[in-house]
């Protein structure tokens, strides 16, 4: 028989996560991180600070996303569409740690403002799950759709010879494209456009100043 958890007991596993989220190094990997084809050429000084902003801006990402599911999680209304946001959460801890372990191998840290933007999008995504949760859904895949363009984006901005940066960014790009069909799929909302073209500004704010600090 499953344990019903109290509204107590979600708030202090959300804790928990959040600190783990936040906290370098604590997260469990699921995966290990994909390996290259080709063996990492040797980078310029300019090389590696780019691709470690490109790689702190993804960290971010997968920051916000972490926090947006738990957010979701914690006011879903069905038990399924729950269930759902935790396995996403899960799945996307991967990403966190491989963009951590690269950012420190390329030697950067990363952003500061996580917290900021792990307490916004927690925000976020427990107003879209109390709405309703075909919002919430919809709101994961229009999120998701957003990562996989910056995704995309990246994957033409790193340097060619930085192999191990682009094997994680690719490995991403298939993950989060999957999680986009899957909330569409559970009964998701298709968001209009405007509501598309706000979150894109939002995501370039986070974007633009991860990069730098």
């Amino acid at each position: 028989m499953s344990r019903q958890y109290s509204l107590i007991d979600n708030l202090i596993a959300g804790a928990d996560r959040a600190l783990r989220t936040l906290t370098p190094g604590t997260q469990p990997v699921n995966r290990e991180a994909p390996e290259p084809a080709v063996a990492e050429d040797s980078l310029s000084d300019k090389e590696r600070k780019h691709a470690a902003g490109l790689m702190r801006v993804n960290h971010s990402g997968e920051v916000c996303a972490q926090a947006l599911y738990q957010g979701q999680a914690l006011t879903a209304k069905l038990p399924a569409v729950r269930a759902e946001m935790e396995v996403a959460a899960d799945e996307e801890i991967d990403h966190l740690s491989w963009c951590e372990t690269r950012i420190r191998d390329l030697g950067s840290r990363p952003s500061l403002l996580n917290p900021l933007w792990y307490g916004l999008s927690f925000g976020i995504g427990a107003a879209a799950g109390k709405i309703s949760d075909k919002i919430s859904l919809g709101f994961v895949a229009a999120t998701e759709q957003q990562v996989c363009k910056h995704l995309e984006s990246h994957l033409k901005k790193l340097p060619e010879g930085d192999t191990p940066s682009r094997a994680i960014v690719a490995q991403m790009l298939e993950d989060e494209a999957k999680h986009a069909h899957t909330a569409l799929d559970a009964g998701g909302s298709r968001f209009p456009g405007p509501i598309k073209a706000v979150m894109t500004g939002v995501s370039k704010l986070m974007t633009e100043t991860s990069y730098r600090i």
